[in-house]
């Protein structure tokens, strides 16, 4: 299944072999700042924050290349409840069917889809702390080393996104860091920092933040506060890689066709979380992908 996006670029849409830990959509595992690099204090944070956003770039940054292997992009997700146990062995063979990047579920389904995608190409990703974020840091660090003894190899953590737009950056830090710790590599972390309930400045600090904590991934939203929107992703591309550390970008989040995805992609995510995987990549096939998905800048 391959197709043409108006002669802009060649989405392959072929099942691959290469293991999901070599996939160009993983990315290379997060490379922390050395610790004499992390602020103590609130106002530590804050001002290494301020000092870093006086260095932003006055335009955005160019656009990035387009993975070609779209569907290694998408992480397969099923968070709703309930759930019965049969829609996760649906959701497990349709990520397999597609050779998606991986598939998302909730704790208490990783140990059955652990048993399909086990081995696999595909990864398995658990949400924890989810879907506020709230939860007390020792129950997160429990929800992760219990969803790692279950099969996950990734973790999809919410941060404490209310107390960052209170100021208190230490706290959050040390929540992401507590989660790192628990789950070291090759885990990898994704930092969920709920980019629709946050302002400008906070949407940057939450990055920086989840990026020196150690996430491998910043991802934009759960989905229950708002989607991802194209400029949530160039805010955040450009603070990850302002703060000293290897992280990527997940958008998540009202992603639902392929021209959702493709803008996305072109803001600059590597990663696509979705529960319409299997629809977008029928899009693709149908060649329903439009000029203005394909082609035009991205707003």
């Amino acid at each position: 299944m391959r197709c043409i996006l108006q002669c802009t670029f060649e989405v392959n849409v072929t099942p691959k072999t290469t293991p999901a830990a070599c996939s160009p959509s993983q990315g290379t595992l997060h490379k922390p700042p050395s610790m004499s690099a992390i602020p103590s204090t609130d106002a530590e944070w804050a001002e290494k924050m301020d000092s870093m956003k006086k260095l932003l770039p006055r335009r955005s940054l160019s656009q990035p290349p387009i993975p070609t292997q779209i569907h290694r992009t998408i992480d397969h997700t099923l968070l709703t409840t309930p759930v019965d146990p049969t829609q996760i062995d649906t959701l497990c063979k349709e990520a397999l069917e597609y050779d998606f990047a991986a598939v998302c579920v909730r704790l208490e389904h990783v140990a059955r889809a652990a048993s399909h995608v086990k081995g696999t190409n595909t990864a398995l990703a658990c949400v924890v702390g989810f879907p506020e974020g709230t939860h007390a840091t020792a129950e997160k660090v429990r929800e992760a080393k219990e969803a790692v003894a279950q099969g996950a190899t990734e973790l999809d953590m919410v941060i404490r996104y209310n107390l960052l737009k209170e100021g208190r950056y230490t706290e959050v830090y040390e929540d992401i860091h507590a989660v790192r710790t628990a789950a070291p590599a090759p885990i990898i972390l994704k930092a969920i920092v709920e980019a629709s309930v946050l302002e400008k400045d906070q949407l940057l600090d939450a990055t920086i933040v989840s990026g020196m904590a150690g996430a491998d991934y910043i991802k934009t939203s759960t989905g229950w506060n708002g989607g991802a929107s194209v400029e949530h992703v160039k805010l955040m591309r450009i603070a990850a890689g302002m703060c000293g550390c290897t992280c990527l970008i997940k958008a998540s989040g009202g992603i639902r066709t392929a021209s959702d995805l493709l803008r996305m992609l072109k803001a600059g995510a590597l990663r696509i979380g979705t529960s319409a995987g299997v629809k977008i990549m029928q899009e693709i096939d149908e060649g329903e992908v439009l000029e203005q998905g394909a082609s035009h800048s991205v707003a």
